[in-house]
């Protein structure tokens, strides 16, 4: 029996927010083997790229990060395992961020996963049986047989970049078996029509990569749509009611992973609230590996809710931590609900410093763009790691946000450099408490000065 054209619109809808991690995922592994990111160049598979320096205003990258230094590899287990090094940071924070294709967080390491000394690690392709070689810390078994691992090194400003640089250098990957044939990403038919190009590119990397178990189980309702053809590709000369029923599905869903990707505030929030979610990235529910927490708190109840909350995380900010590793907070207001604007001056005021295991930060972005302030004093962000802070008696710190160095001295040391027009600051909390990520630790609001 032939599907009405808007079951199979709903259908298409649902195959686009399913897939969109996938689609983007991939893409955007292709992106920085190719193009390279910023300061990170072009990469080929199973080697590392480097960022040389902290992020400066010309990076032109959204919420940029400032406190560490990125170096980014795309791994192809096609051909069998891969022995990662990871050097000794003398106790120094790092992270390596193990993620599969679907935007998965499947394993860590780094100072609050295994500490900080240098050690081999074997990373395994799916259904992998082999022994480890002697001397391996550890397996890390990739969910699919490409993963993308991003490393972030904590680094205190320029002067210490030579110290990053050096453990930058003794971060390798090796080929267990250098004579076998490795995949990589296999290419969609480049004779589909531009407006099918996202149901091509998700219908071959699907079958390339499948998902979880359940997953698969979800994924066979999308037969209909010509998602789960082999061989030729069922979009180079599509039906009519096909294409229309895809192309429907393709705004229905993007308009979903947009609002999805900017919710609205849960709740009357107070004015000048940070917005803060630390389980943005909970919707892993099936591959918990070394440094990841596998409890009820972090693993989304619902899977076929959990499939929006994914797409939505990808949108927003794909490649990013769980929680636990690291929680970011921004606000657009101060705490009379009124835009932060450069025309006045304000204080963010700490009684205490952030609940932290590692370090917290603020750093100061424009908008609409999202981007680094560029500034005279060369300061894009402050926190506790800046030298020359100035303290209260009792332990507080009060940041001063303004637009012109202050005359104060003290104030001058805290002064956080902030554009003539809007800006949206972003407060960064490594290794959070438990009190920031059951909600009971909240951030103080940034005040303006009368």
């Amino acid at each position: 029996m032939p599907h009405r054209t808007g079951n199979l619109a709903d259908l298409a809808a649902d195959a686009y927010v399913y897939g969109y991690p996938l689609v983007f995922d991939v893409s955007m592994i292709s992106a920085f083997m190719h193009k390279g990111f910023g300061s990170l160049p072009p990469t080929p598979f199973n080697r590392f790229g480097h960022s040389t320096k902290l992020a400066t205003p010309d990076a032109h990258f959204v919420s940029v990060n400032n406190d560490t230094v990125y170096s980014i590899a795309q791994v192809d287990l096609s051909g069998g395992p891969v022995m990662l090094h990871v050097p000794d940071t003398a106790g120094a924070y790092y992270v390596l961020q193990f993620v599969d294709v679907w935007s998965n967080n499947f394993a860590y390491l780094g100072k609050r996963a295994t500490g900080t000394e240098e050690g081999d690690w074997l990373i395994a392709p799916p259904g992998w049986s082999g022994t480890a070689p002697d001397g391996v810390r550890g397996v890390i078994e990739a969910p699919t047989a490409v993963v993308s691992i991003v490393g972030r090194n904590a680094c205190d400003g320029p002067e210490d970049m030579p110290r990053v640089q050096a453990l930058q250098q003794q971060l390798t990957l090796t080929l267990l078996d250098r004579t076998t044939y490795r995949t990589g990403l296999p290419t969609p038919d480049p004779d589909v029509p531009e407006e099918l190009r996202f149901y091509e590119q998700l219908r071959v990397w699907m079958a390339a990569f499948p998902p979880a178990g359940p997953d698969q189980d979800h994924q066979e309702r999308f037969q209909p749509l010509g998602l789960l053809e082999e061989g030729p590709s069922p979009y180079a000369n599509a039906e009519p009611a096909l294409v229309k029923a895809l192309t429907e599905g393709l705004a229905t869903g993007k308009a979903r992973v947009e609002a999805a990707a900017n919710p609205p505030a849960e709740g009357e929030r107070p004015p000048g609230a940070w917005v803060m979610n630390p389980h943005l990235f909970d919707y892993n529910l099936d591959h918990f590996g070394v440094g990841t927490l596998d409890a009820p708190q972090w693993r989304i109840a619902d899977r076929e809710a959990s499939y929006l909350v994914r797409a939505g995380a990808a949108r927003s900010a794909l490649w990013g931590n769980h929680g636990y590793e690291a929680v970011y907070a921004h606000t657009f207001t101060d705490a009379d609900g009124e835009q932060l604007n450069g025309s006045r001056s304000y204080t963010l005021r700490f009684e205490q410093q952030p609940p932290v295991e590692s370090f917290w930060s603020v750093t100061m972005y424009d908008t609409p763009d999202y981007y680094l302030v560029d500034n005279p004093a060369g300061r894009y962000s402050l926190g506790d790691r800046t030298p020359g802070l100035v303290y209260g008696e009792d332990g507080s710190l009060t940041v001063v946000i303004q637009r012109e160095r202050p005359e104060d001295p003290a104030e001058a040391a805290n002064w956080l450099p902030a554009p003539a027009g809007d800006f949206r600051p972003m407060i960064r909390l490594y290794a959070p408490g438990p009190s920031v990520l059951d909600g009971t630790y909240r951030l103080p609001p940034i005040t303006a000065r009368k």
